[in-house]
């Protein structure tokens, strides 16, 4: 199944109907159109979206976007903690669009080291990749895809915050100040995924 946050809405595309507060079988693409007004313009919060060929659900709920990929990564160090970064007053994870010619993890890498200054960030593994809406100035709908990867970093902390990206702090968090003070002011993608992590690290 796929998940997709629209301003910080749920969608869940799915083989089978999920519990979740609407529902919506799969026709055609008209189907997806009428999801995504509902999640944009009305009190819905959580919606899904079911049908027998969820690939070609996802397939045409592409089409409806520009793509942008981007990756980043929750960087650990020896301590257990988790470096987050802050930006326009909400923590985040530090990640990045992909440039052309990059793979993945390079972008990963690239991104976490620019956004944070630490150097010499060792990548782990692949965790998964979220997916979120967002619409431009010039009104153009974008499915951003971002793909995250599990980092370490033992070396000397020269952590500091990229401000030309607006980023203001860069902070490592252990797991208590992660729900205390991370997650009442982050996105739900971001949640989602540090949630991910931790579950795989049990």
């Amino acid at each position: 199944m796929y998940k997709v946050f629209v301003n910080e809405k749920k969608l869940l595309l799915s083989k089978h109907p999920e519990d979740l507060e609407k529902k919506l079988g799969y026709e055609n693409y008209t189907t997806l159109e009428i999801a995504l007004d509902l999640l944009e313009n009305t009190s819905v919060q959580e919606l899904n979206v079911y049908g027998e060929n969820l690939e070609e659900i996802w397939q045409e709920f592409q089409k409806l976007f520009r793509i942008i990929e981007a990756a980043g990564g929750l960087v650990n160090n020896p301590e257990g903690k988790i470096l987050f970064i802050r930006r326009l007053g909400k923590w985040d994870l530090p990640k990045g669009k992909m440039e052309k010619g990059e793979s993945r993890e390079e972008s990963a890498v690239r991104e976490i080291e620019e956004e944070t200054g630490l150097s010499d960030v060792e990548l782990v593994t692949f965790i998964n990749t979220t997916y979120h809406i967002y619409v431009e100035r010039n009104g153009e709908k974008i499915l951003k895809c971002t793909h995250w990867f599990e980092m370490n970093f033992d070396g000397e902390d020269t952590s500091k915050p990229q401000i030309e990206e607006g980023i203001t702090e860069v902070a490592w968090k252990t797991t208590s100040e992660i729900e205390n003070e991370v997650f009442p002011s982050t996105f739900k993608n971001i949640k989602l995924i540090v949630k991910e992590f931790w579950n795989l690290k049990k």
